[in-house]
């Protein structure tokens, strides 16, 4: 029985394209937001969860982060997904408005204001192109994938509009049960959240401990906790698997040194495509 896996936005969405790499045989779940997402793998309506936290051109998606603080799924897995995004209208439309998700928006500026096209946000790049459709426009554009054109049987009017061409969008596999196969020759991350104590160099005692046993940090992102004003949490993926020695020493090393510490999971690190 094929797994189901949920992703937020419609089909053609660069998300469906991440859960097809990572799950090629799945049974794909297309939901309207990231909340949503995290609710049906949460309550077993689907199996995993496929959600993205970072774009090597736009930085962090938030939304993402404050969910993986409250959720008590695991993450399992990663992908890098390549973001190609295309200009896509109705045949025959005369440009002057440009709809999709806002972090789409913003990864192709460069275009949109070199062709004097007015950005639009909506909640996902493949609505927006089905809105387009739906709604036939004529005065109006979407930006998404390839993929989504095809769908949705539109006009590419151009490929490749992103302002920088190695534009790749990185997302988490979540999962309630399930846990990643271990590989032993596979490289692995573990990504975990912790605050700090409000004492001086709190931060830096912390991330020494990884330091001093040569664990390569390659992610650390702080959001706000939204219940003291000033305060936040940090959000840290490192090099290894919570089965090594030395990732067990550290987090032993750093649990005094911690108010709140919540390992989200050890998953092999996945290859850019």
């Amino acid at each position: 029985m094929a797994a189901r896996v949920a992703f937020q936005g419609e089909r053609g969405a660069f998300g469906e394209m991440a859960a097809l790499q990572y799950f090629p045989d799945a049974e794909l779940v297309p939901l309207k937001t990231f909340q949503d997402v995290f609710d049906a793998a949460q309550t077993g309506d689907v199996d995993y969860a496929v959600v993205p936290v970072e774009n090597s051109t736009e930085g962090s998606v938030n939304e993402t982060y404050d969910l993986l603080l409250q959720t008590e799924m695991n993450v399992i897995g990663e992908v890098y997904q390549r973001v190609r995004h295309c200009l896509i209208a109705n045949s025959g439309s005369k440009i002057k408005f440009v709809y999709s998700h806002p972090q789409a928006l913003a990864q192709c500026r460069g275009y949109l204001q070199k062709h004097k096209l007015e950005a639009k946000p909506a909640y996902d790049t493949a609505g927006a192109v089905k809105m387009v459709k739906e709604k036939k426009m004529t005065d109006s554009a979407a930006i998404a994938s390839r993929r989504a054109a095809e769908l949705y049987g539109m006009e590419i009017v151009e490929e490749g509009i992103e302002d920088s061409k190695n534009n790749y969008t990185r997302f988490l596999v979540l999962s309630t049960g399930k846990k990643p196969k271990e590989e032993r020759d596979a490289k692995y991350k573990t990504s975990m959240i912790f605050s700090v104590k409000h004492v001086p160099g709190a931060l830096f005692g912390i991330l020494g401990e990884f330091a001093i046993r040569k664990i390569n940090l390659t992610k650390i992102e702080s959001r706000p906790t939204k219940e003291t004003p000033w305060e936040y949490n940090f959000y840290v993926d490192v090099e290894g698997n919570m089965r090594d020695e030395a990732i067990q020493e550290a987090l032993k090393s750093i649990k005094s040194k911690t108010s709140y510490i919540k390992i989200l999971g050890s998953y092999k690190k996945a290859e850019f495509q």
